[in-house]
């Protein structure tokens, strides 16, 4: 009886491992921090493991378009998406908005980003991160911001420019800029920013920043790609996506 059962267990084994997959990701940089999180918890439900690569959406969509191996695509805003869709490289249909993104105004220092943005019109405003608005869909909209506060003009010459949001929030928190754009979701934690000064950029001064996921045509006959596609739409998903300062 013990041997019956052992050997049971074993083929169980062995249809559970046979039956797992692996999904090549590709992830907004905004999102590192909920994504491994979820990753992790996707494995453990479901058996199946994403891989996960972070970068900028407009790197993602260049490296997707010259055949990039990725079955999803989790981008920082709904147009690559839509593109990337109606160029026939993404499966009609599966489209979703995941998360709506919140562009901060950050200081690694205490004190030094007061809570209406006033800090971009002294004269003590030194180096400004901001990712690369051409990439980078948290770029842009802080770049519409200053538009729309009427003050790009005179801040262009004390930019850096990041390659991406995680690049730019590195600036910041390694004091190589004095204050920057960054996600809301990489300095906020239950709620509160975590370390430093921030200001909540008002969502009327730019493009609402809808992130959509899209599965890829690579990934239209992986299981563990349509997995993880249902599983962002779980509670379990939702859940640590909002706790990270995202709205839906």
């Amino acid at each position: 009886m013990r041997r019956v059962l052992i050997v049971g267990c074993g083929l169980w084994l062995f249809a559970t491992l046979s039956l797992a997959a692996e999904t090549q990701v590709a992830v907004a940089a905004n999102l590192a921090a909920p994504m491994r999180q979820i990753a992790t918890l996707f494995e453990r439900d479901t058996g199946h493991t994403a891989r996960l690569a972070f970068g900028s959406t407009g790197g993602f969509y260049a490296q997707i378009r010259n055949g990039a191996p990725f079955d999803v695509l989790l981008a920082a805003d709904a147009a690559t998406p839509m593109r990337l869709e109606g160029e026939g490289a993404a499966v009609p249909a599966s489209r979703f908005t995941y998360a709506v993104g919140r562009l901060v105004l950050w200081s690694a220092r205490r004190d030094v980003v007061d809570d209406r943005g006033e800090i971009l019109r002294s004269a003590k405003v030194g180096r400004l991160a901001i990712a690369n608005p051409k990439l980078a869909p948290y770029g842009a909209a802080a770049v519409q911001a200053l538009d729309r506060l009427g003050i790009a003009g005179a801040l262009r010459d004390k930019w850096v420019q990041g390659e991406n949001i995680a690049q730019t929030y590195q600036f910041v928190a390694s004091g190589n800029a004095d204050i920057g754009f960054v996600a809301l979701s990489q300095v906020v934690a239950q709620g509160q920013i975590k370390a430093g000064s921030g200001w909540i950029v008002p969502e009327t001064l730019h493009d609402p920043i809808r992130q959509d996921a899209v599965l890829l045509s690579r990934g239209k006959d992986n299981p563990a790609a349509l997995a993880l596609m249902r599983f962002l739409r779980s509670d379990t998903a939702r859940q640590l996506i909002a706790e990270h300062g995202y709205g839906f």
